[in-house]
């Protein structure tokens, strides 16, 4: 994985994925007491950066192997991604989802034309269902994180944010990113290394699935007691994948942790002072740098907020707690 693949997938996503802007506002300036830009992929196609993996990994297919169609397992933003990738090329798309999911992606993913399996996360394996579906049809697994086209495609996000801090005079900064897998952190490094060395990378996790930081403070990959009952649900993974992580240990700065207020929070405050909507996964790194500024450097933060997907009690109890 290099920046030519990035480069590629960004010439394929040409017309079909959305450039996002660099937000920012005084009042999320003054209350992080630093300037604070937002790179909100809520805005994205589906909702969220998931798209640009998708779009990035099926667009790479032999056509005749696409036309066979294609599998993914997801709580709901890569399952959209890769339902309306597939749909804009006409092609199956299944989707193994957790019973858990919120409602509207369930619905969403449904909505776009894809078929869904649901399945319970704290007694199967949605890696061996999918090995199995798989089998059964002949479908290409585009897997959420762990895939070198996935990452070459949330790379291009990476372009966009060196492209966008260079526009606003943003040399240096730490750049927030909501993890996971590791497929957005690990392609916005890979991006920025190569584009805008200045700005370093620091994922950002809820309380409680913090593997990604423990796995960085060790050097060896760890993992989370449970993917289940957490609110960040979009972000909650067993380990950070096996292809990202030498890309993290390599390239990104200490992971930092967030709590659920904190998250509930800066749900309210990109609401009210953005105009955007953030999940509560999508919300983490917004989070980190309005509320812990003490573990950044400098005069300026670059915060991701990855996706836009949330319930409508989950969006209201943000509102009310903020």
């Amino acid at each position: 994985m290099d920046i030519a693949a990035i480069e590629a997938a960004a010439t394929r996503a040409e017309g079909h994925v959305r450039r996002t802007p660099l937000l920012w506002s005084p009042a999320l300036d003054a209350l992080a007491g630093r300037r604070v830009r937002v790179k909100p992929e809520c805005l994205q196609h589906t909702g969220s950066f998931k798209l640009r993996g998708a779009w990035s990994a099926i667009s790479a297919l032999d056509p005749e192997v696409r036309a066979r169609g294609v599998l993914a397992y997801s709580s709901g933003n890569h399952a959209q991604g890769v339902a309306w990738a597939a749909r804009a090329f006409g092609v199956p798309a299944l989707i193994i989802m957790p019973r858990d999911a919120p409602a509207a992606k369930i619905e969403g993913t449904r909505a776009l034309g894809a078929e869904v399996v649901l399945y319970d996360r704290g007694s199967e394996s949605r890696e061996e269902i999918g090995a199995r579906m798989e089998a059964e049809r002949g479908l290409t697994l585009i897997r959420p994180y762990d895939e070198p086209m996935v990452i070459a495609g949330q790379g291009t996000c990476g372009l966009e944010i060196a492209a966008q801090a260079a526009e606003q005079g943003i040399e240096t900064a730490d750049v927030l990113v909501c993890c996971g897998g590791g497929g957005l952190t690990a392609g916005i490094a890979l991006a920025l290394e190569a584009k805008a060395p200045g700005l370093r990378v620091r994922p950002v996790e809820p309380a409680g699935y913090d593997d990604t930081a423990r796995s960085l403070a060790s050097g060896t990959r760890q993992g989370n007691a449970t993917e289940a009952g957490g609110l960040c649900d979009a972000i909650l993974t067993p380990m950070p994948g096996e292809i990202t992580f030498p890309v993290l240990h390599r390239l990104c700065g200490p992971g930092v942790v967030v709590s659920d207020d904190e998250v509930l929070r800066a749900m309210a405050l990109a609401f009210r002072h953005l105009k955007v909507v953030a999940e509560p996964g999508g919300a983490v790194a917004l989070a980190a740098a309005l509320f812990h500024g003490d573990a950044q450097e400098g005069d300026a933060v670059i915060c991701t907020i990855s996706g836009g997907n949330v319930d409508t009690a989950t969006f209201t109890r943000a509102l009310e707690q903020g």
